[in-house]
């Protein structure tokens, strides 16, 4: 069977840069929609129920979230970077993935009880059953859904995005203002999820049957395992904070934590979760003709300064932006925003590494890294909450990402041949951008009372000051990267070596 994503004519001129470019660009604008439609979405939510409600949900989405890290085992990437057809290894993912799927979601009702009343919310079960729906519906859209990553179709994948958005919001937003609470944001995620499954079966390059090859899946679980042990364990890492608020706290502070989680993941998900529909297959394409170690380093300017920079805005303004946008019965999940943020600056770096190490076929250390992350971080998390509530467990995060995390990075990436002082020196520039942003904001926050004057001066003064710094050099790596202006033909373009860092002998 032909494969239209098997079309790869790496030997014409500026071909993969034109594909990244295109799918890059139709990433952003997904992203940006998408998130600025969450995030209108969330102001209306968050005005209708309580901080309850959002504990009860949260318990849920933290079940559905552990079930999606060990869905499919992680052999659906198998396809997104496999360098040839990939028809032979279709029928058998799909087959492994539909399987995996229906054993988690018959896991999952039983032992939504026991969980809950294991979160310290019991009332929450019902709604853990509900959301376990989800992971029968991504079973069956993984390999659509990798067949059209691999082929860069990020155009189909927005309009995927979009129409999904347009029918679960509505139905959130109705279901909330008729009582329903928790039960109305389950809703919403299982019908959008449903839609996007069948639009992603609908719009894929190709479709394949479940199949299985023994020799294939030995293949895929050896890639895959440890993959899906990686992604559990981060899962775990980024879901045992609510396990520990809920189980000390109570609901009404996981409701608090919940949204200043969501509030701290918007530069990750505008820039890394938009990059990241194209840095696999991009990082691995790379690595065939021998740019993949100088486009990693491009990639990861690019991601981390912006993520720098947004995050240090809202860690700057954070209570400014809570009271304002979601109402003063809120305001205490801005203590939690600002060191989050710094967990989501830290969660971009790890992965955007973890994109590079799976292109490259360089999988385990992800997981013996997330491993010492969970266990360094649980009794950090348990005394901070005990000490500090909400704030304790933030500042929790934080200070584990600092010791144990960025120095974990390091060594992985100086084991995959990337010299790690050229990163460090990557980043005086957006660290010192960070540093003026956070003391403009100093000066904005003592003349100019709280509200959306302070918050926008404060923003457009942060963003000045920031691409003063940062943005001459951010530019012209986002025109190497992205090769803005047309090779020649028959000749592809040279990385600098001021770029690289690779000596001029």
């Amino acid at each position: 069977m032909e494969d239209p994503a098997d079309d790869r004519p790496g030997e014409t001129a500026g071909f993969l840069e034109r594909k990244v470019r295109n799918g890059l660009r139709w990433s952003l604008v997904n992203t940006l929609v998408g998130r600025l439609g969450s995030f209108l979405t969330g102001i209306v939510i968050a005005r209708i129920v309580a901080p309850e409600d959002f504990g009860i949900y949260a318990v849920a989405l933290v079940a559905l979230n552990l079930l999606l890290s060990m869905n499919e085992l992680g052999v659906s990437v198998a396809l997104v970077r496999h360098p040839g057809s990939v028809a032979a290894l279709a029928p058998t993912v799909t087959t492994v993935a539909i399987g995996m799927s229906a054993v988690l979601f018959a896991a999952s009702w039983f032992a939504a009880a026991p969980f809950s009343d294991a979160m310290g919310v019991p009332e929450a079960t019902g709604v853990v059953r509900l959301m376990s729906a989800a992971v029968l519906i991504d079973g069956l859209a993984a390999v659509p859904v990798a067949l059209l990553t691999r082929a860069f179709m990020q155009g189909r994948r927005t309009q995927i995005d979009l129409i999904a958005f347009a029918v679960g919001t509505p139905a959130t937003i109705l279901l909330a203002m008729a009582g329903y609470g928790a039960w109305s944001l389950a809703w919403g995620v299982v019908i959008g999820n449903l839609v996007t499954a069948v639009l992603s079966l609908v719009y894929a390059p190709t479709r394949y049957a479940p199949g299985f090859d023994r020799k294939a899946a030995l293949g895929l679980l050896k890639f895959g395992l440890p993959l899906a042990g990686a992604s559990l364990l981060l899962l775990a890492l980024l879901n045992v904070d609510f396990v520990v608020v809920g189980r000390i706290l109570g609901k009404a502070d996981l409701g608090l934590y919940l949204l200043a989680f969501n509030l701290s993941t918007w530069p990750m998900t505008l820039v890394s979760t938009a990059a990241r529909r194209v840095t696999t297959a991009m990082f691995a394409q790379l690595s065939e003709r021998g740019d993949g170690r100088e486009g990693f380093r491009d990639s990861l300017f690019l991601v981390m300064s912006l993520g720098m920079l947004l995050g240090t805005l809202l860690a700057a303004y954070a209570s400014g932006i809570v009271t304002f946008l979601y109402g003063d019965r809120w305001a205490a999940a801005a203590l939690a925003v600002p060191a989050l943020a710094m967990l989501s600056i830290g969660r971009m770096l790890v992965e955007l590494t973890y994109d590079y190490l799976v292109a490259v076929g360089r999988t385990m250390g992800n997981a013996w890294l997330h491993a010492l992350w969970l266990v360094a971080l649980v009794p950090t998390l348990v005394v901070g909450a005990t000490m500090f509530g909400i704030r304790g467990v933030s500042w929790g995060h934080a200070a584990i990402v600092a010791l144990v995390v960025v120095p974990g990075v390091g060594i992985l990436l100086h084991r995959a041949g990337i010299p790690v002082w050229r990163l460090l020196a990557d980043f005086v520039l957006p660290a010192a951008g960070s540093a003026g942003v956070l003391l403009s904001a100093w000066f904005i926050t003592s003349v100019i009372p709280s509200g959306f004057l302070m918050l926008a001066v404060g923003g457009l003064a942060g963003l000045a000051v920031y691409a003063l710094i940062v943005g001459p050099r951010f530019v012209r790596i986002l025109r190497r990267l992205l090769d803005l202006g047309e090779p020649r033909a028959g000749k592809r373009k040279r990385i600098p070596a001021w770029l690289t860092g690779a000596s001029s002998s």
